[in-house]
């Protein structure tokens, strides 16, 4: 692509304000989708009303951002409730609504754009708790390892058309929706860099840093006692809740 023109998605805050900062800083027309535009606030970026999960909206934000090449698909919800023994059953639904059919719904609007401006690219932000059953995040674990399979049936079924798909997987990053972490976590800007530096190559699925690496060699050394592991920390974790 030699002019990027992209839509990000849950671009007001956390790692979607830092792709639209990252794309803006590198020349890129930007489109920052938020369910509240009044909340963008890097400068130069294109306000855009959109709930991923409104059709309404995802269709009117197609036919206006008509020029598009870059959709990265960033907008998530993080409820923090267990999955099985919940006291809303109503949050796992939620959850697959945002982060699964929300992504699933902006990648059917918007294939017929990226087609018509030369394929161009999607990257979808993803989870190490895609990857691996993480307990304590409840509904968001599933709908996230969903999101990766979605990855990779529409990089099959949209290849003739020349549309590349990036899914990124990303441990702890500074932002609202890992509050509920402890420990290391890294800045949004450098999940973003990162995140768009392996898109340009060409990458199918990419770690971002380094919680997703070791993540994914404590999956391949031992996956039962990893998955056991993170299986505890469902009974120590705190209520807390976020959306991007």
């Amino acid at each position: 692509m030699s002019v990027v023109v992209a839509l990000v998605t849950g671009g007001n805050r956390g790692i979607g304000q830092a792709f639209v900062e990252e794309l803006r800083e590198q020349g890129a027309k930007v489109y920052a989708g938020s369910r509240d535009p009044a909340a963008v606030q890097t400068p130069g970026a294109i306000p855009v009303e959109l709930d991923i999960t409104d059709p309404a909206q995802v269709a009117a934000a197609a036919a206006h951002c008509t020029d598009v090449n870059l959709l990265v698909n960033n907008a998530g919800i993080f409820l923090n409730r267990r999955l099985v023994q919940t006291d809303d059953p109503d949050t796992g639904r939620a959850e697959m609504e945002v982060n699964y059919f929300g992504t699933l719904n902006m990648t059917r609007a918007f294939a017929p754009v990226l087609g018509a401006n030369g394929g161009g690219q999607i990257i979808n932000v993803l989870s190490v708790a895609g990857i691996v059953p993480t307990a304590f995040m409840g509904g968001y674990s599933p709908a996230k390892a969903a999101t990766l399979f979605l990855s990779g049936i529409t990089r099959a079924e949209l290849e003739p058309q020349g549309t590349k798909v990036t899914a990124l997987i990303v441990g702890s990053v500074e932002t609202r929706m890992s509050d509920h972490v402890d420990g290391r976590k890294e800045d949004p800007r450098d999940i973003a860099r990162t995140g768009l530096k392996a898109a340009a190559k060409g990458e199918w699925t990419f770690d971002t840093d380094w919680m997703a690496v070791d993540a994914r060699a404590r999956l391949a050394r031992d996956p039962v006692r990893y998955e056991r592991s993170l299986g505890r920390l469902v009974h120590k974790t705190t209520l807390r809740t976020g959306r991007d």
